[in-house]
Formats: structure tokens, sequence, C-alpha cells
């Protein structure tokens, strides 16, 4: 999952993302980067923590793995949509009520702002085409609380099945094994 960028100076960059999902995150961020600065506008993508003002006693990280326990977080499930079937994937409602369950928020609102900094951070990913919507920024939210709205863990093993856009289409055997020994080689 290594790519390369090439600088106006002629610099190379390379990037190593640790799966999938997170190098085509970054592609569509330097992407969209690179439109606004070409367009004159700025782009910057803020952290949530500092644009939602997350409270510094709230951590993403160990509220990401609770949410993995295969005993006590969310259930992954096999859902379908439009002709499509997602597979190891959730509704953005489940996320909101094993929030509200856990007792790690108050309320609905509360677990919005507080999906929507998993989904910023990348502990969260959109799948489908409501959910990708919201996250790219044409809705209220950037997480949303539908029942129609599906999201996965990033290391989960999510792929889609059926007739889908090129964005959806991820093989099943990019998934499938046993990681038993995990390096890169780079050569500049």
């Amino acid at each position: 999952f290594v790519f390369k960028l090439t600088a106006a100076k002629q610099q190379d960059h390379f990037f190593q993302a640790a799966y999938l999902e997170e190098r085509d995150a970054w592609v569509h961020d330097i992407k969209k980067a690179i439109h606004c600065i070409d367009g004159g506008q700025r782009f910057a993508r803020k952290s949530t923590r500092r644009s939602i003002r997350l409270p510094e006693t709230i951590n993403l990280s160990a509220l990401y793995l609770s949410m993995k326990d295969p005993e006590k977080g969310i259930k992954e499930l096999k859902l379908e949509k439009d002709k499509k079937v997602f597979n190891h994937c959730f509704t953005g409602t489940s996320v909101i009520d094993w929030l509200v369950s856990s007792n790690s928020i108050r309320n609905r609102k509360e677990g919005l702002m507080l999906a929507s900094s998993l989904l910023s951070e990348g502990y969260l990913q959109p799948a489908g085409d409501t959910s990708k919507a919201a996250a790219e920024g044409l809705s209220d939210t950037p997480f949303l609380d539908l029942c129609d709205a599906y999201y996965y863990f990033p290391d989960s093993g999510f792929f889609c099945e059926g007739n889908s856009s090129d964005d959806d289409v991820v093989l099943k055997e990019e998934f499938r094994g046993i990681v038993v020994k995990q390096g890169c080689l780079l050569k500049q």
C-alpha cells in the first residue's frame, strides 16, 4: 500500500498506508488538496479533536478497541441495499445505540459527535453511497444515525458484492488468510 508523490521541485515522497482503505483515503485527500490549491482555495484537514472540541478524556483508540470486541462490541453483519451485499459492516444507528448502551455518551447528539470523530480519524469507514456522501460533506454531519447508512472497521475484512461503483469494489481475496510476516520494501 505504498504510493509515491512527486512534488513540483521533482522531489519524490513515499507514503505507506496500513491497509487499502487508508491508502485510498490519503489519495482522496491529496487530490482534494491539489484541486483546492489549483482553484486558489485553502485546504486544511483539521484534526477532529480540535474542530469538534472533543474532551481530552475521550480516548478514541481505546473506544475503537471496545467497539471491535467480539463479545461486547458492535456486531458486524451482512447487509443488503440497492442490489449490493455489504459484508462485515454495520449501520450508523447500531454505532450510536452501542455508544449509548456502553455509557460512552449521554445522548444521541453526543453520539453523532463522537462517531463523526471516529470516522474523521479513520477508525470507521463509510460503506455505500449514503454514508460516503455524508462523509464527503454532502450532509449536516459526516456520520449518519440511520439504518441505511453503512460503516465498517478498516481492518475488518469488509467487502461489497453485486452491482457496485468502482469505489465500492473490493475483492474478497484481498482480505482472506492470515498475515504470517508483514514488511515493506522501498526503492528510492
